[in-house]
Parts: C-alpha cells; sequence; structure tokens
C-alpha cells in the first residue's frame, strides 16, 4: 500500500513560537509532507521608544513597560512570540508612524520581510535533507511580495495559484485568496473573482479523485467558518449577553468543492472554527489556530492509495 502523511498547521500570524513548532513536525509527526498555510504575517508593529536618557519605553498588551537597555531584547523576544513586530525608535519616529500611514506601511513591510527571510533561513537549515515535501503559502492577510521570498528557496515550495503533485500522486491547488472581510485585506476579492481563480487551477488537475484543495477560505455554512458578527464600527454584536456568530466561509469555495468533489479540503482563516466536516465525498478541515498562545494547532492526514484512511488533529 502507498501511504502518505501530510502535516498541516495555518495562520500563525508572525507567531516565531509556532513556526519553530511547524518545522520540528516532520520528524516528531513522521510526516511525509508538510503544509503551512496562510496567513504567515504578524497584524501589529510595537514601537520601543528610545526616550534619550538610556530608558525605553513601549505599550505592549494593554501595559506599559518602562525598560533599561538589557531588559529590550527580552521584551523583544515576548512580542516576536505573539506574532507582532517590535520596532525601535525615537518619539519623532513613532509621530512619523501616528500620522503617516505611508510610514507604517513601509515600516511593516521591511520587519515583515525581515522575519521571513530569517524564517526561510531556519527553515532551510533545519530541514534540508530530510525527506519531506515542504509547502508554505501566503493567506489573506499577508501582502503578496512575500511570494518571491518563499519562492526563492530551495526547500520551501510555494503553491500558490498553481497545481503541484504533492508526495508523487496528489494534485494539489492553493489559492490564498478569500471572499470579502470586513478588513479590507491584502488578498480578499468578490466571490465572482474567487470562482474564476478555483476554476482556472481547476481546469488543469487531471484527477479530481485525488486532488487535495488547499483554500484559505472554508466552504461557507461548513460548520468550519464560524465567528462573531461584528458591527459597522467592528466591534463584536451581543445578542442576551451571547456572541453572535454567522458563517463567514466563501461560496466560491463551497460551490467548487460540491461540482469537483476533491479527495481532501485543508482551510484556514477562521481561527475558532476547528474541526472537520464532510461535503459529499470531500473532507473539509480546518485545524484553527491559538497563534497568540503560542499553542500550534494543526491535524495529521493519512492518505493510503487515493484515499482519506484517517485524520487526527493535534494542539502543542
Amino acid at each position: 500500500m502507498a501511504k502518505t502523511r501530510l502535516f498541516f498547521a495555518t495562520d500563525i500570524h508572525g507567531s516565531e513560537t509556532c513556526f519553530l513548532k511547524v518545522l520540528n513536525t516532520p520528524k516528531f509527526y513522521k510526516a511525509d509532507v508538510l503544509i503551512l498555510g496562510g496567513d504567515l504575517t504578524g497584524k501589529m508593529v510595537i514601537p520601543i521608544v528610545e526616550r534619550g536618557d538610556g530608558t525605553y519605553e513601549a505599550e505592549f498588551l494593554g501595559r506599559r513597560y518602562v525598560l533599561r537597555e538589557g531588559e529590550v531584547e527580552d521584551l523583544e523576544r515576548r512580542i516576536r512570540r505573539v506574532g507582532f513586530y517590535p520596532y525601535r525608535t525615537d518619539s519623532e519616529g513613532v509621530k512619523r508612524l501616528r500620522r503617516d500611514d505611508h510610514e507604517l506601511e513601509e515600516v511593516s513591510s521591511r520587519l515583515i520581510e525581515e522575519r521571513l527571510k530569517r524564517w526561510i533561513g531556519i527553515a532551510e537549515e533545519r530541514l534540508r535533507g530530510l525527506e519531506v515535501e515542504v509547502y508554505i503559502s501566503g493567506g489573506n492577510d499577508d501582502p503578496p511580495f512575500i511570494d518571491e521570498l518563499l519562492r526563492g528557496s530551495d526547500v520551501i515550495m510555494d503553491p500558490e495559484g498553481e497545481v503541484v503533485k504533492v508526495h508523487g500522486r496528489y494534485e494539489m491547488i492553493t489559492c490564498a485568496w478569500t471572499n470579502p472581510t470586513p478588513w479590507r485585506t491584502a488578498r480578499e476579492c468578490s466571490e465572482e473573482e474567487l470562482h474564476e481563480r478555483l476554476e482556472e487551477m481547476i481546469s488543469k488537475v487531471e484527477d479530481m479523485r485525488t486532488c487535495i484543495f488547499n483554500t484559505h477560505a472554508p466552504p461557507i455554512d461548513s460548520g468550519l467558518d464560524l465567528c462573531q458578527r461584528l458591527d459597522e464600527d467592528l466591534r463584536p454584536v451581543f445578542s442576551g449577553g451571547q456572541p453572535v456568530m454567522f458563517a463567514a466561509g466563501s461560496r466560491a469555495v463551497r460551490e467548487a468543492v460540491e461540482e469537483h468533489q476533491p479527495l481532501l479540503g485543508l482551510h484556514g482563516h477562521i481561527h475558532e472554527s476547528r474541526g472537520a466536516a464532510k461535503i459529499g465525498r470531500t473532507l473539509c478541515l480546518n485545524p484553527g489556530s491559538e497563534y497568540s498562545e503560542g499553542i500550534l494547532r494543526g491535524v495529521i492526514v493519512d492518505l493510503t492509495d487515493g484515499h482519506v484512511r484517517s485524520h487526527l488533529f493535534t494542539a502543542g
């Protein structure tokens, strides 16, 4: 029997702790294939402001810090651990960040690039020579320039927008793009455009019976896409003291799964909707995410002779 073991995780959002854990999974879980979905990059820059008297000031997770030079590195490590970007600057630098969106975007892009380049270097050092295929792609929150960085690696494969052959047998399509969100992120589009993106790849698949749909957006109304509704000011909505939930997944992804019935769907995007769902013959999985706690959530999928033999959710 031809066996393939996949490990899939997603939505680590810049968490250094989670990324380093991802790199341990091929050995720990004896995986033949490692697939890390978007979103790879973090959400926030945390200024660490030099005060001119040998101390630094920062606000992080609701707490104000005043630090001596020797204490700054420890705070920077803690900031990286939850996925944010520490940024040493002075009072004028902070003012520029607050008043100039272009300056903030420029600094954010530079910090994202620096971290991702360092991560790629660590991945190449740890994974080169192992008998594992490594696929890493972006998500809707990730700026498009990360694709070029990933594709510069000789160990990592970025499958975005392509049909790739996984472990010599299973074709996989990958789509970072999602249906619209309230945040107007880098890679979101209308359901109609998302449908076109998916169908362009699907048209190149030779055997849908053994195909994997690696789409960041989960199928709508699958149970893998439930999250709390927000109002027009992006505040969580409650009713009777309870959060109001709704299905935030993609109609285009759902229709593609229903029509083409691939073997497996690997999804993310909605962190709180960890679970499995069957849509016809297709097993769809969302491992969820707790990146801010440094917990790597994932799923092991064992494939045998073109069939899903088992799946097991992991956390650690």
